[in-house]
């Protein structure tokens, strides 16, 4: 769930054009970039949708490489926001790429380990999300973001509540929430583009 955090204006001094952080803002506060963090998130959840008999292995390496890009992804997004406000979106970066590390090192773990890692995953990073929507008054669309963080928490609580004992209802509810915050995150994608299109900024970037 990455998120464009302040106003599409981009008050506030620039750095150079040259500058490597100014670089990755620029591509974290892209509109395009959050909806290859969506499409990232979506075709996971499409594949273990129509996979139904999906092994474990192969379900715990989807959502390890799931898990990889969305660090990534997670990562540039943060430097679109204000420097103070980094700390929480790096943390979870990190988070997400230990989990996809954990999910690749051992593809054979358990269902339990397996929901255990993506439901706490998902569980903070809607916790983050939303409280970078309550605490950023200005964020366009600011309740598009709330709703992408409340879906986070619950899809978080609901995987780690759930009973074990069946791997294949386990897939299916995985397969179903990554597609839900998929087209969410693209809903916050293309309303951070008419954002900036209001502000007059190139709808690539900032």
């Amino acid at each position: 769930m990455t998120t464009p955090q302040g106003s599409a204006s981009g008050a506030g001094p620039t750095p150079p054009a040259g500058d490597p952080e100014d670089q990755l803002a620029r591509l974290g506060r892209s509109w395009t970039w959050l909806l290859g963090a969506a499409v990232a998130t979506l075709v996971p959840g499409v594949l273990v949708l129509v996979w139904p008999d999906v092994t474990l292995h192969v379900l715990a390496v989807l959502i390890g490489l799931y898990l990889l890009v969305m660090g990534g992804f997670r990562f540039v997004s943060v430097f679109g926001r204000d420097s103070g406000d980094r700390v929480p979106g790096l943390i979870l970066a990190v988070l997400c790429v230990l989990g996809g590390v954990l999910c690749l090192r051992n593809p054979l773990q358990t269902i339990a380990a397996l929901s255990l890692i993506v439901g706490a995953v998902w569980l903070v990073s809607g916790i983050v999300t939303l409280y970078s929507a309550i605490a950023t008054r200005n964020m366009p669309h600011r309740g598009v973001v709330m709703a992408v963080g409340i879906l986070g928490i619950v899809a978080g609580i609901v995987v780690l509540a759930l009973p074990t004992e069946s791997a294949r209802a386990l897939t299916r509810l995985l397969g179903l929430w990554l597609v839900l915050l998929g087209l969410a995150e693209a809903a916050v994608a293309l309303a951070w583009r008419s954002a900036l299109r209001r502000a007059g900024i190139p709808p690539g970037g900032r």
